[in-house]
């Protein structure tokens, strides 16, 4: 069995699959998604999210998913036309507001919680599978005793107590089969490898710096024009289904309008939650090929940037400080010194491995303040965007030369280093050219060494 952390900061892409499933219920629940009727079977499937939910999330998020079932149940409870059995269920129409709170809402929090514990309990159990089968085939009955049982309690007159939970038909047959199968069938896909691929793709989106912070207000601009169309498209309907019962002389009480505008924002919160579902799979399209245009411009070998993907991180990175002109940064370049020797004597998984410990170091020492790229085979950069003194980058040059030194125990491994005070903003092809011919000074000084170029002032060596 595979295990997933469940807590809300962990994973981005287990809220957005709450919402389309809070989504989902609202559909089922203000749509005959929820209320399948093929005669002689009528089933109610509404609160099939709510074990959905408590098998794939938690009990937090059963608790929530029953607490929206519940006040949907409510609303629905409010129209004129409801059955006596039906308009306990609503604050408005039973006469007992607090207990038609504690039937409508309290039972289904309730229920929620208890599928919650309870599919958190059996898996961490052996046949966890088999149980998860058995909480969803008895689900249904445990819903039906506890709103059963306190209709009961609350509205004894109804007729209705615990015994009325226990009464097998067709139509309970048929919800625990389709318990059973919605269920599994859905634990099984989220945890297949192709959903969480996609699940670690999006998780890990919130690095990406090819991430675009302007898709993010089109997605916000977006939403909110849905909103707009879904709140339009409602209004008309409902102004035009009073003017056609005006046309053909039909006289509508007080009480038929208010139910006319309770069906029409029922119709309204459907067509929100549709909207929702289209926007939160926007995101996931878009932030899983972005991250995966980002991956293919990481190093295969080394594992950071790739040439491309670091110097557009440079560009970014002068444009965020293009406003404070006195903050300075360094640029690096790093050749690995007769690298071709290296792997022509021990090997190329000797000059790969090498390269990774370089990379390694470099990131150790410089990843709090810049970011590394690996830029030609054997050739490093790094970028400093913090402004640090000259003596501190010497102690950071000096503690990586000697850290890679003792990479391989048979042949000492060392590096040329050009280093490049700049002040930002700077264009990249300055930036490139002033660091190399930085880098060719300690290669003309017999390589294993570092050359500083400090702003506005003389260059600085050192072996």
């Amino acid at each position: 069995m595979k295990t997933t952390k469940r807590l809300w900061d962990d994973s981005c892409f287990d809220r957005y699959s709450f919402g389309i499933l809070v989504a989902i219920e609202l559909l089922m629940s203000f749509t005959f998604l929820g209320y399948i009727h093929i005669s002689p079977i009528s089933i109610t499937v509404a609160y099939l999210p709510i074990l959905i939910a408590g098998c794939i999330f938690g009990p937090m998020q059963s608790v929530i998913m029953g607490f929206i079932f519940g006040i949907s149940s409510m609303y629905k409870a409010s129209a004129s036309y409801m059955l006596p059995s039906d308009a306990a269920f609503s604050p408005f129409s039973s006469g007992s507001p607090l207990n038609s709170l504690l039937l409508s809402i309290g039972t289904r929090i309730l229920f929620g919680l208890l599928v919650g514990i309870a599919f958190l309990l059996v898996k961490k159990r052996k046949h966890y599978r088999l149980w998860i089968g058995v909480i969803s085939i008895i689900s249904p009955k445990v819903h039906s005793l506890l709103v059963y049982t306190t209709m009961g309690i609350l509205f004894p007159e109804l007729g209705y107590n615990y015994s009325s939970a226990f009464q097998l038909s067709l139509n309970n047959i048929v919800f625990m089969i389709v318990c059973v199968i919605a269920v599994e069938f859905l634990w099984v896909v989220y945890q297949s490898d192709t959903i969480q691929n996609i699940k670690s793709c999006i998780n890990q989106s919130i690095h990406n710096p090819y991430a675009s912070k302007k898709m993010n207000l089109f997605f916000v601009i977006f939403g909110f024009f849905m909103v707009c169309m879904a709140i339009c498209a409602a209004i008309y309907f409902f102004q035009r289904e009073s003017y056609m019962l005006e046309w053909h002389n039909i006289m509508v009480s007080n009480k038929i309008s208010v139910d006319l505008l309770i069906l029409q924002i029922q119709f309204l919160i459907s067509l929100l939650a549709l909207n929702f579902i289209s926007i939160i799979l926007l995101i996931f399209i878009y932030k899983y090929m972005s991250y995966k245009e980002y991956k293919g411009e990481i190093d295969e070998l080394t594992d950071i940037m790739g040439r491309r993907m670091f110097l557009y991180h440079c560009e970014k990175a002068q444009k965020r400080n293009d406003m404070n002109l006195k903050k300075t940064g360094w640029f690096l370049f790093v050749d690995v010194d007769y690298f071709k020797t290296i792997n022509d004597t021990f090997g190329h998984s000797v000059g790969d491995k090498v390269l990774r410990e370089i990379a390694k170091n470099l990131q150790n020492i410089f990843g709090e303040d810049g970011k590394v790229g690996r830029i030609g085979g054997d050739e490093f950069a790094v970028i400093v965007e913090e402004s640090i003194s000259e003596q501190e980058l010497t102690q950071r040059l000096d503690h990586f030369l000697k850290e890679i030194s003792t990479i391989l125990s048979n042949k000492k491994v060392s590096c040329s280093i050009g280093a490049y005070q700049f002040v930002f903003p700077q264009e990249i092809k300055h930036l490139l050219t002033e660091t190399d011919e930085v880098l060719y000074k300690a290669k003309e000084r017999g390589r294993a060494c570092y050359v500083m170029k400090a702003h506005e002032k003389q260059n600085m060596e050192k072996d």
